[in-house]
């Protein structure tokens, strides 16, 4: 374990909080005009999945459990597991939903992704920044109308919904954010 700044927590460390590992999933400064700077954290327990929330001041010190980042690349979805391998070793590895979070809609068959991994358990996972999909339902393209302040709703090939420029149409392929599923640009292949 080792002590760190509340302020210096990023999403996907890993704290031990009154003796349970916790994995950040978000971490907030607030900088008030008066009063004390605080950082907000909110985290979910590894052992049985429960968030947390708590408060610090950005300079208390919080106790940070020692992860090894591990590249994986993602196989497939069994149920309720993610499967995914290690591309040296070729060794297989088993991830729970609570785990992958709401990065699961954008996993896509070979992408590499880096895995958080304690005393051999995955606990937390990163993605790429982007991904490219099809837009699968949005309505018709307005001719001769070009990009501009308003964006249509769309529905992406993995299910989520994103908004898009008016030219965009169905069957286009799309770049998009990870973290909230915006749309970047349209796919260069």
């Amino acid at each position: 374990m080792v002590k760190v700044i509340a302020s210096s927590v990023r999403k996907g460390n890993v704290l031990e909080v009154d003796g349970h590992l916790c994995t950040v999933l978000s971490a907030e400064s607030f900088f008030p005009g008066k009063g004390t700077p605080t950082t907000q954290i909110d985290m979910r327990r590894i052992a049985d999945g429960v968030k947390v929330t708590q408060r610090y001041k950005t300079t208390e010190q919080v106790e940070r459990a020692y992860v090894e980042d591990r590249d994986f690349t993602y196989l497939y979805q069994d149920g309720e597991q993610f499967v995914f391998m290690n591309p040296e070793t070729f060794d297989q590895i088993n991830v729970s939903s609570d785990v992958v979070g709401d990065a699961a809609p954008y996993l896509q068959e070979n992408m590499a992704v880096t895995l958080s991994m304690f005393e051999d358990r995955a606990v937390a996972i990163e993605m790429p920044q982007r991904a490219v999909l099809e837009v699968v339902e949005t309505e018709p393209v307005t001719k001769g109308q070009t990009a501009s302040s308003s964006y249509k709703p769309a529905i992406l090939s993995n299910g989520v919904r994103t908004a898009v420029p008016p030219h965009i149409g169905v069957g286009t392929r799309i770049v998009v954010m990870t973290a909230d599923g915006s749309y970047v640009e349209r796919a260069k292949d």
